[in-house]
């Protein structure tokens, strides 16, 4: 059944094909699966929520809002050691066999695929339900198959309370009630936990510089998605602790900046404005930053700010398929 879905997963339109991001990210699972290398066939899928998962037969999905949220590779490397770790563990065996009913091992099999397309992040987490004792297991065989692989070990704490950032930045935020950390342990006992393995096997790497490099190309397309994911406090989360990370990088500032713009709330305006002129200022910001300023002065009837920054935009992208709209716009800001 999952060699299937397999098949179906390769023909998908959601997946990533470039073959230098899928050799890279096939060549970090093999690092940590070992002799199991050849059993491990990575799929990068187009989706910005986090999540990795790994099936019974060696299918592993990596989805796009994982490598962005990921911040090297020794944090990546975290979360697939973890699902390899369920996999070496039989884990999701033990799931589907301990299935009941019909619709419970549907319910399972379906988070391993794409069934009627790409799953929320909630329904993912519906599907695999592994118990506590199990994640605490997969989180200790992920710490060892980091460690074996020369990884910092110390990493695998970060990803998880850097993702706890982000759904304690909703309104009520309440992580616990997030089914995707509903089946494993609290948050304080897994961070502690992670962080004393981490002590026990100290040392490795973080690729940091290797990991930017192999991904910088994607950034922008998946900033875009998760700006169209529309979880404004979320992606603000997400974003001020990337630009405190990545300072010198424009993109994180231009799409923060939009997140503000977009929910337009009480200073929202003024933040979407700050950030737009701090991405100005950075090596390679996106042409869009202007656009974003004039449409921010436009909101606000400053007109010269307004007519400045389009002009901007319009010169630094004469060939973007908005640039008629734009200059429809500066007509009626009386050019």
């Amino acid at each position: 059944m999952m060699d299937r879905e397999e098949t179906r997963l390769r023909r998908s339109p959601f997946l990533i094909k470039d073959p230098g991001l899928h050799d890279y990210v096939q060549g970090i699972a093999c690092r940590l699966g070992g002799d199991h290398c050849p059993d491990i066939r990575v799929y990068l899928v187009h989706t910005p929520y986090f999540n990795a998962s790994m099936a019974p037969n060696g299918m592993m999905q990596v989805w796009s809002g994982l490598m962005l949220r990921a911040d090297n590779e020794a944090q990546l490397a975290a979360v697939l050691g973890h699902e390899i770790g369920h996999y070496l563990a039989r884990h999701s065996v033990d799931r589907l066999r301990d299935a009941k009913t019909r619709t419970a091992f549907a319910s399972i099999f379906s988070a391993f695929g794409l069934v009627g397309g790409v799953v929320g992040l909630g329904v993912l987490g519906a599907g695999i339900t592994y118990t506590q004792n199990q994640e605490r297991e997969a989180d200790r065989m992920g710490a060892l198959l980091m460690h074996k692989a020369g990884y910092d070990t110390a990493e695998s704490a970060k990803v998880w309370s850097d993702l706890l950032l982000e759904l304690e930045a909703k309104p009520g935020g309440d992580p616990s009630k997030n089914s995707f950390f509903a089946s494993h342990p609290p948050a304080e006992e897994r961070q502690q936990a992670l962080m004393q393995l981490a002590q026990s096997m100290p040392g490795g790497t973080t690729s940091a510089v290797e990991w930017r490099e192999k991904t910088s190309a994607f950034r922008r397309e998946w900033l875009q998605d998760e700006l169209k994911r529309g979880q404004s406090e979320e992606s603000i989360a997400l974003l001020t602790r990337k630009i405190a990370v990545e300072p010198e990088q424009p993109d994180y500032l231009y799409i923060r900046g939009e997140v503000h713009r977009l929910r337009a709330a009480a200073g929202d305006y003024d933040a979407a404005l700050a950030d737009y002129q701090a991405a100005a200022l950075g090596a390679g910001a996106p042409p869009e930053v202007w656009r974003g300023m004039g449409t921010v002065y436009r909101a606000r009837h400053e007109i010269p700010e307004a007519r400045a920054s389009y002009r901007s935009y319009v010169e630094a992208a004469p060939r973007a398929p908005d640039v008629p709209m734009i200059k429809s716009y500066l007509e009626e800001l009386g050019q």
